[in-house]
Formats: structure tokens, sequence, C-alpha cells
């Protein structure tokens, strides 16, 4: 399949391409957009805990990617998700689909370069088509949204076992592959690929930690 252009353009100022940001700088910029103190909690206990998935998975399956820029790319993959919220505290699920590309845009007007925003704009469920976008008349530019490198792939992968809803809760390989196929058999196979490429976590360990259920 060949992907069209990304729909955003890329910043002439690159300045994360040699020098990436500090967890205390990504803390201080999930800090600086989070609506509220709960808000922050969600969102950057979700991005620490894929990070603490992807950092497993490197280690488990001896995976060769660069594991500074995952790790980044896990801290910063949802923070478009503070864009979505709502006056009344609650997260706007009719747009949710948006928090990829709010991400990207949101990163970008921090100055971030192209290699770090697409980790939020590229990590929604396990890809986005153009044609599916526009068939289902959804509320974001028109592309094929897809993690291309190692990094990107990974990130997303990883963001599958664990969600954000109330209260959150760790997922399966399993239970993520059955509710893809309402989105058609191609996307829960394309999620089994990246299981059979990246490995299957272990998530006992971190829902005891997190005191959170595995469904």
């Amino acid at each position: 399949m060949r992907l069209q252009s990304h729909p955003f353009p890329v910043s002439d100022t690159i300045i994360y391409m040699n020098a990436l940001p500090t967890y205390e700088e990504i803390v201080s910029l999930h800090k600086k957009h989070a609506p509220s103190q709960a808000a922050f909690d969600l969102v950057f206990t979700h991005c620490q805990i894929v990070w603490e998935l992807a950092e497993q998975l490197i280690q488990k399956s001896s995976l060769s990617v660069n594991s500074e820029l995952v790790k980044v790319g896990c801290l910063l993959h949802d923070i478009g998700v503070y864009r979505l919220y709502l006056p009344d505290g609650e997260i706007d699920h009719a747009n949710y689909i948006k928090h990829g590309t709010e991400g990207y845009t949101l990163l970008k007007e921090e100055g971030f370069d192209e290699l770090l925003s697409r980790f939020a704009s590229c990590h929604t469920g396990v890809g986005l088509t153009k044609d599916e976008i526009e068939e289902e008349d959804l509320p974001i530019p028109p592309a094929d949204y897809f993690a291309e490198t190692p990094e990107e792939q990974l990130v997303m992968y990883a963001d599958k076992f664990h969600t954000k809803t109330t209260p959150p809760k760790f997922m399966t390989a399993d239970t993520y592959a059955e509710k893809q196929k309402k989105f058609g058999e191609e996307k829960a196979e394309r999620f089994r690929q990246f299981q059979k490429r990246f490995g299957t976590p272990n998530l006992q360990a971190l829902a005891e930690k997190y005191g959170s259920e595995i469904i």
C-alpha cells in the first residue's frame, strides 16, 4: 500500500532531531497543557505505562530499536487528549479520533520536529486509511496514518495494551484483537502481525503495580 503524504507541513525548525527532550521537560509539557490535575494524572500515567510496556517488549524480544526515542514517543503520544477535554472535565469521546492529529499539531506548535510529532498522529488503532476517513466522515484531515518506523510501530503496539477508561484497565492481546474485528478482519490480522513481531507483554506485574484490572 502506498501511503499518502502526511497532511501537515514539516516545520523548518528542527529542535529535537539530535537532542531528545528529557523526562522532566516532557512532564512540564504535559502539565502546561493539562486542563486539570485529574487530566494530567490520567493521560501522563497512561503514557508512562505505555513506555513500561514498550520497555518490557524491547528487553523480552531483544528488539533492535532506539529505546530512548521509543521512550520519548511513548511519553508524548497521547498529549493531544488534553485538547479534547470539555468544560465539565470530561473527555469529548465523540471526537476522540482527533486526539492523534491534535497531538501532532500541539507538538509542532511547541517546536518539535516531524520525527517526534508523528508519534501522536500515527498511533491510533493499528492505522487509519484515507478511504476510511472519507467513507466514515471522520473529523480529521483525510490521509493514511500508519506507524512506519520500528519505533513508531512499537509505540503504537504497546499503546494497545492499556486503556484510559474509568477506571483504566490493561487489555490482553486476545481482547484487543477481538475488539478490532468490528472494524474488519484485516485490522485484527494487522494487530496479530505486530504481535508476532514484537511479542506479548506480561501484564500481571503492571496490573498489580497500578491496581488495575486485566480484561
